[in-house]
């Protein structure tokens, strides 16, 4: 395997932690993309004004992009919903217009996207050829893919990773879950017929490895397993795994007040995504269902 060099900008999170220990585990040399005072093998930026210093990103074999403030972190304002947005795309064109201007420009440069972007689509069969879907995540995760326009223009191999449900109990959605469910009242939201795309973090990880590597990889990818559940039927095995029962349905109107249209948004959307293009692509999943992964991500192998 080829060693890589590679620089990491949104390292210190869910995604971006767990990618830095694998590519160390993999002998890749990796660099990461700071906004407070930079360390070793790190690289300061202030996106949100524009500054970064070109000649420190020359050299780098890959530049990937997991930044952006978090979507399911804190209620959606005004005020936020303008952070959300403004945190993913300034920065990824920041990040776009300066390696597009190198003299050795990298090999390729992937971008976090979602599957935000389509929207909430009942139970259609959504793979990367389908459209957007319409309201705010939509025409975010659009802006988002846009805004790296300047890399692809400029002949960078350029890759958005549509993200869905990661399973990691120390952060994201699962962790958010966890503590309902223990306590008997994880069960199906609403009707809990709304679709949802999941992928393990391990096939998270990997799935990034396999399309930097795979130079015939460009465009976009559905990073989600090509085995979605319905809401009821997640809740269900999250409860077996935890030994906790789950059939006690969640209200959405309890969901609103405790959390917004953030909240009910993120919990009732459906999205019934596939990975065709991942799978074309020659990679293999390691969890391809949902209870192996789950008792993975939760150390409960051995229930």
């Amino acid at each position: 395997m080829d060693r890589k060099r590679i620089l990491i900008a949104g390292s210190s999170g869910l995604i971006g932690r767990q990618l830095i220990a694998f590519f160390d585990t993999a002998d890749h040399e990796v660099w990461r993309l700071v906004r407070g005072t930079p360390g070793k093998n790190q690289i300061q930026w202030k996106p949100s004004e524009g500054v970064i210093n070109p000649q420190d990103l020359e050299g780098f074999d890959a530049v990937i992009h997991l930044g952006g403030a978090g979507i399911g972190d804190k209620r959606w304002t005004k005020k936020r919903m303008e952070l959300l947005r403004e945190s993913r795309t300034q920065s990824t064109e920041l990040l776009a217009k300066t390696i597009a201007q190198l003299e050795k420009k990298p090999e390729v440069f992937i971008v976090a996207s979602a599957i935000g972007f389509y929207g909430n689509r009942g139970d259609e069969e959504l793979t990367e050829e389908s459209p957007r879907g319409e309201g705010f995540l939509p025409d975010i995760c659009d802006a988002w893919e846009q805004s790296a326009q300047p890399a692809r223009d400029a002949g960078i191999r350029t890759i958005h990773c549509r993200t869905s449900l990661v399973l990691d109990a120390t952060g994201g959605a699962l962790k958010k879950m966890l503590l309902p469910t223990q306590l008997g009242a994880g069960g199906p939201i609403g009707w809990g017929k709304q679709w949802y795309s999941w992928m393990a973090m391990d096939d998270q990880v990997y799935g990034i490895h396999h399309v930097m590597m795979t130079k015939e990889c460009d465009g976009v990818y559905n990073f989600s397993s090509p085995t979605p559940v319905r809401q009821k039927t997640f809740a269900k095995i999250l409860g077996k795994v935890l030994w906790r029962p789950s059939f006690i349905p969640v209200p959405t109107f309890g969901i609103w007040f405790l959390l917004g249209k953030m909240g009910v948004t993120l919990a009732t959307d459906s999205s019934k995504v596939l990975p065709n293009r991942l799978i074309e692509s020659g990679y293999e999943f390691q969890y391809a269902t949902l209870e192996p992964a789950l008792r993975d991500a939760l150390g409960k192998w051995n229930d």
